[in-house]
């Protein structure tokens, strides 16, 4: 299982560039996937707008970036694919929300294992709050939607998902893990990478967790807000742990004195 395996540490020949990995050692042989039954649903062709140690007992990777251009900053890459939502099958393109909402785009390593459910439903709890201001969550795994629809079948008491508020995308032939560079390519799986693309397609934040560590939701919507208030307010910038309501700064030597003297 990929939430129980040995977890790889993420060691960056230069920090100005973004998480393509790449591995010197031997692949780990203790992943292995869940056996999910099949079940077709109707299809519907759109979504609704709304470890660098060694011992002889443990064998380990390392994830190296590579000299890729960063993909914060830049357009996110685009792709269409299959995916659950309603426990229906659907098709998802990502440049069909240009123009229209923010997207949070993240990736999990793989359907029925640990960690992976208490992101995808805590996600899911909270979806509303997302759509109040106006943003998509998209989650993706290597997985089938044969195997999505299954475990959004499965009781969340016994490890399943329950009905999801997002759609989860279905990447079999990985292309959407590597050109977000999650993938793991000695395992097939991605690492826990999330992506903030904002209305005009352009990924403004990224982080990338190693496979054993869950993400925050409640980081990721004060992230998401401090962005739309600067692209808001262009002129200002969001200091550390800023929510909304909180005094921004200026970007500049006078303006910045302002924020230092009154916190």
């Amino acid at each position: 299982m990929a939430c129980s395996a040995p977890f790889a540490s993420l060691l960056y020949s230069n920090p100005n560039t973004l998480f393509s990995p790449k591995f010197s050692s031997p692949r780990l042989s203790s992943l292995s996937i869940p056996n999910a039954p099949n079940s077709l649903p109707k299809l519907r062709t759109s979504l609704p707008l709304s470890l660098n140690r060694s011992s002889s007992s443990r064998r380990t990777f390392v994830v190296r970036a590579s000299g890729e251009l960063p993909l914060v900053g830049n357009s996110a890459p685009d792709f269409e694919a299959e995916a659950v939502f309603d426990q229906e099958f659907i098709k998802v393109k990502l440049s069909e929300y240009i123009g229209k909402k923010y997207v949070i785009l993240f990736f999990y390593p793989l359907d029925f294992t640990f960690v992976c459910p208490t992101e995808i439903t805590a996600f899911s709890d909270r979806h509303a709050e997302f759509d109040a201001i106006n943003t998509e969550i998209l989650g993706v795994s290597v997985d089938s939607v044969f195997s999505h629809l299954a475990w959004v079948q499965s009781d969340r008491k016994s490890g399943g998902l329950g009905d999801l508020k997002y759609p989860l995308v279905s990447d079999v032939t990985k292309s959407i893990s590597e050109s977000y560079g999650v993938l793991i390519p000695d395992q097939g799986i991605a690492l826990r990478g999330l992506f903030i693309i904002d209305k005009e397609g352009v990924i403004q934040h990224s982080t990338i967790n190693n496979l054993g560590i869950g993400r925050s939701v409640d980081e990721t919507k004060r992230t998401l807000q401090a962005l739309q208030y600067v692209q808001e307010n262009p002129d200002e910038v969001c200091p550390a742990g800023w929510k909304p309501g909180e005094k921004s700064m200026k970007p500049d030597p006078k303006g910045s004195k302002e924020y230092f003297a009154a916190v």
